[in-house]
């Protein structure tokens, strides 16, 4: 037995810095040997040091372990895994790829990565991504906590670090653009627009050469490690420096007030399909990472990216909670939304299952019993399962409230009976489950589709910059270009009539999502009219097409200001203790809640109807809420005055320009008489003040 190795302990997994040196620990029941590659460069062609991990000392059931004296944080390492390569039995084993640790803390990308070298013959040493060792207790949280804010009080913010500052624009410094410390630069102006989360697209470290020829992976939905921050949304090329750069930018998150929601991808990995590379997962052990057929070993496909994560077998259920933990307990992350999260609800054989053990783990783990957990409810193999998503802490991403929002506004017939559904948290999806309002994440655009301005600007996807021949993306958008495709010249009668009616509509979708029952999500940008040129799967373009243009904030600043009065009039309605803890069902008996059309108590749910108005009280105040997608003014008939009011005032109306297009209720202009026209295309809501 070699002097300088120790047999060292199965656990913890992965790279632990302890007294005198490293244990090492990677899992393996298929491996018939185990290399541990230690590195002095990450781009070394060799390593400097193979150490063989025997079976009889350095394997225990089917974890294999080392303890390397004189080691310490920054040692780069990887892993070489020797076994059998039978495809048509799931095992994919090949001697000669450098293999990531599954739970190593901290990922080095060599100037010369290729992602083609891991996928043909031969060894990929020098052009492959390594580990290397981190101590994650050395860093100084300062007293900094979670910030446990109530779902009923929460507005998210979905944005990409890196598109968020790296436009020329952001006025942040050039080396921070598109970084972790890039966006702590921008909290004042998070703080100023009012929202309470910020929603991250994948921060995991991902591949980025899984995209098209000349394109790279921009979105992050392509991971090689559950437990490393991207190196590339550091300052420093520094792993470790990294992981600190990230938390310092939690730190400064909850100083500001605003929670951190990571978007988590546990349903495949950027190995992709059988021809894809070997990068992690499938070179330590294919056959128990991933769903595969049982006849042919292929990968099955749930993910529309190659593969699909065996989410429900035992070793890959405790991958995905030690992640869950270490993102919750070590890097103060205040919650999770889970990508195409009913894949976790499938079983090994890729069959969905009443009760998934995962997601129930994740549920009752109490390391994560205070964190938020926001489930992509639906995968690309066809399960959906919006409204009846297994367990009773998650809330789901609400793609029918973006469905149905898009159709009414759009002017679709027969809807509704759905926007009432909808603006109410949709109580035929959640109250008989006796679900809370905040079970439902309203959104009306996410990165996945149009923006919210080309969701009013195209009726097509223009996707050929993705080099796919425009066939990527989805084809049905409930988008309407308001007359006509693209960009228009305002300074034309044509042209303003179509900005015109473009801005209202935004204001209009705008509006409902942020005055809806539920949890409001915002899109980054969409709050000043941000554009990718009707292109709605930018997920390879990392160029102005996709980033944040600053300049925009004081182009449109009538609809970030707009969208500024929703947020502060949202957080000013005041619920009242008494209904916290109140299921939907309880609180739509409770609440006093009339249905309108043109004439008081008598809505029109018919099919040929677009328009829709109710009313509501709340402690001192009334409100009347009236939506009109028909394309002609309708004059309303309003309530009946409340008893002690000095009468309705006119407190938004999105047919109107600043700055009467919203106003604070005690300065809204009052409305004369019992009727009330409501323009074409428009919302207006209407307040009444107890005096």
């Amino acid at each position: 037995m070699d002097t300088l190795i120790r047999p060292g302990r199965s656990y913890p997994l992965g790279a632990s810095v302890v007294p005198g040196g490293v244990n090492f620990s990677v899992y393996s029941k298929h491996a018939t040997g185990m290399d541990l590659l230690l590195f002095d460069r990450a781009d070394d062609a060799r390593p400097a040091r193979v150490q063989m991990l025997k079976p009889t000392w350095h394997r225990t059931f089917d974890y294999w372990h080392a303890f390397i004296p004189g080691l310490r944080a920054g040692q780069i390492y990887a892993f070489r895994a020797h076994g059998p390569f039978v495809p048509q039995q799931g095992h994919r084993f090949d001697p000669q790829k450098v293999l990531l640790d599954p739970y190593g803390r901290a990922v080095f990308v060599p100037a010369g990565y290729d992602r083609r070298a891991a996928a043909r013959p031969g060894d990929n040493a020098a052009t492959a991504m390594k580990n290397v060792v981190a101590d994650p207790g050395r860093y100084d949280w300062e007293g900094d906590e979670l910030l446990h804010r109530p779902f009923d009080k929460t507005v998210i913010y979905e944005l990409h670090v890196g598109g968020l500052t790296r436009h020329p624009s952001s006025g942040v410094p050039t080396a921070e653009r598109g970084t972790f410390a890039g966006l702590v630069r921008k909290i004042p102006y998070l703080v100023d627009l009012g929202i309470t989360a910020v929603e991250l697209m994948p921060v995991f470290q991902f591949d980025v050469q899984d995209a098209p020829p000349g394109l790279t992976n921009y979105w992050g939905y392509t991971p090689v490690s559950f437990f490393a921050p991207h190196v590339g949304y550091g300052v420093s090329d520094d792993p470790l420096a990294v992981m600190d750069e990230f938390r310092d930018m939690v730190k400064a998150l909850h100083r500001a007030g605003i929670e951190l929601i990571l978007d988590v991808v546990y349903n495949h990995t950027a190995e992709a399909d059988a021809a894809g590379p070997t990068l992690c997962l499938r070179g330590l052990d294919n056959r128990t990472y991933y769903i595969l057929e049982r006849e042919s070993g292929r990968y099955a496909d749930y993910a529309g990216c190659g593969n699909t994560l065996n989410a429900n077998q035992s070793v890959v259920r405790r991958l995905i909670l030690d992640s869950l933990r270490y993102w919750a307990a070590e890097m103060h992350v205040d919650g999770f939304r889970f990508d195409l999260a009913s894949i976790l609800a499938r079983d090994e054989q890729g069959e969905p299952m009443a009760s998934p053990p995962i997601l129930w783990d994740i549920e009752t783990d109490p390391v994560l019993s205070g964190t938020k957990l926001i489930a992509e409810a639906w995968d690309a193999g066809g399960l959906y399962q919006v409204g009846s998503f297994v367990g009773d802490h998650w809330k789901e991403w609400n793609g029918r409230f973006r469905d149905d929002i898009r159709a009414f506004v759009k002017g679709d017939r027969g809807t509704v009976h759905k926007l009432a559904n909808r603006v109410f948290a949709s109580p035929d999806l959640y109250a008989d489950e006796g679900r809370e309002a905040e079970r439902s994440i309203n959104f009306v655009t996410s990165h996945d589709g149009f923006t919210l301005n080309d969701l009013v600007t195209y009726n097509q996807k223009h996707n050929w910059a993705n080099k796919e021949g425009n066939r990527d993306g989805r084809d049905d958008n409930q988008s309407w270009n308001c007359g006509v495709e693209g960009p228009v010249d305002a300074h034309t009668r044509r042209g303003a009539q179509v900005e015109q009616l473009r801005v209202r509509q935004i204001k209009n979708l705008l509006a409902i999502n942020l005055l809806a029952l539920g949890v409001p999500m915002l899109l980054m940008g969409d709050e000043v009219r941000r554009t990718q040129q009707g292109n709605n799967n930018a997920y390879c373009q990392d160029n102005e097409l996709s980033w944040f243009d600053w300049t925009l904030v004081d182009k449109h600043a009538e609809i970030h200001d707009f969208v500024r009065f929703l947020i502060r009039f949202r957080a000013g309605i005041a619920v009242g203790p008494e209904t916290r803890g109140m299921s939907l069902r309880e609180l739509l008996t409770e609440a006093r809640i009339e249905w309108h059309g043109v004439r008081p108590n008598r809505p029109d749910w018919g099919a040929d109807s677009h328009s829709l108005a109710l009313s509501v009280q709340d402690g001192r105040k009334h409100y009347y809420l009236a939506m009109n997608a028909y394309w002609k003014p309708l004059q309303f008939e309003l309530p009946p005055m409340p008893a002690g009011t000095s009468g309705w005032r006119r407190v938004l109306d999105t047919s109107t320009a600043p700055p009467l297009d919203c106003c604070d209720p005690s300065d809204a202009p009052l409305v004369e008489g019992s009727t009330c026209p409501v323009q074409a295309r428009s919302v207006m809501l209407l307040v009444a003040l107890l005096e």
